[in-house]
């Protein structure tokens, strides 16, 4: 499962160039333009109510953009309905999780499954990162713990090999060691051929995996740059987010 590219020189796997997205009588995004290069991990980062999640959703074609562009893999999706984009290559983990609560563990995963049926290798991989949902996997997802509900959203999002991985807040409401299981798994993830593009509230998670980050604030980037200087630079945190990353360590 671990391959080392070298992405540099090549062409963003998603672009979004002033897109716009209205949802009713309100405009809530307001021209986002923002690369999410191939291979490793671009933050969406900003405050509450900055608009990360209408961007992810208008992304999937959930809500469709009222104008501007989004491109992946070169081609344009700017209107696709969700299963078309799901089709093309693009995962999505939404921020409630999605898994089927009266489902077993193994049926969850056998839905994410094209063809219904899982590759054993992969899903070994899976079980390596996710140990919980072996001991699980005949159990309802229902009873699963918040933690072990989020490892089973993650999972199906990657039981099938995937070009560009959209996750929306993973360890929100999630304990520390939980969290230090999820930073483990996106590193992993980082050497396979999978793109991430990731909504995070907590700054240590986003400081230890992103590569890149874009900022929001009401519904418009901000500032895009890599992760490190980011980081390193409280004062632009400060002004960005409104806070410091050294309070999140």
């Amino acid at each position: 499962m671990r391959e080392q590219h070298d992405h540099a020189s090549a062409s963003p796997i998603l672009r979004l160039r002033d897109v716009q997205t209205h949802i009713g009588p309100y405009h809530i995004l307001h021209g986002v333009s923002f690369d999410v290069p191939r291979g490793g991990v671009t933050m969406l980062l900003g405050r509450n109510g900055a608009g990360k999640t209408t961007t992810l959703r208008t992304i999937m074609g959930l809500w469709r953009a009222s104008a501007g562009t989004v491109a992946f893999d070169g081609g344009d999706i700017t209107g696709h309905g969700t299963p078309a984009i799901a089709q093309a290559g693009i995962a999505y983990v939404p921020e409630n999780m999605g898994v089927f609560s009266d489902l077993t563990v193994a049926e969850n995963m056998r839905l994410a499954a094209r063809s219904g049926a899982i590759d054993e290798r992969r899903l070994d991989w899976v079980f390596r990162m996710f140990p919980a949902l072996k001991t699980f996997w005949h159990q309802r997802a229902g009873v699963l713990s918040g933690g072990q509900k989020q490892m089973l959203s993650v999972a199906r999002a990657i039981i099938e090999p995937r070009k560009l991985l959209i996750v929306d807040e993973p360890t929100k409401g999630l304990a520390p060691a939980i969290i230090q299981n999820m930073i483990a798994v996106f590193r992993e993830l980082k050497q396979t051929e999978v793109s991430i593009l990731l909504v995070e509230q907590n700054f240590h998670m986003a400081k230890s995996v992103g590569d890149t980050v874009a900022v929001m604030d009401d519904g418009r980037i901000v500032h895009t740059g890599t992760m490190a200087a980011l980081a390193q630079d409280e004062t632009l945190q400060q002004r960005l987010l409104g806070l410091s990353l050294a309070a999140h360590q």
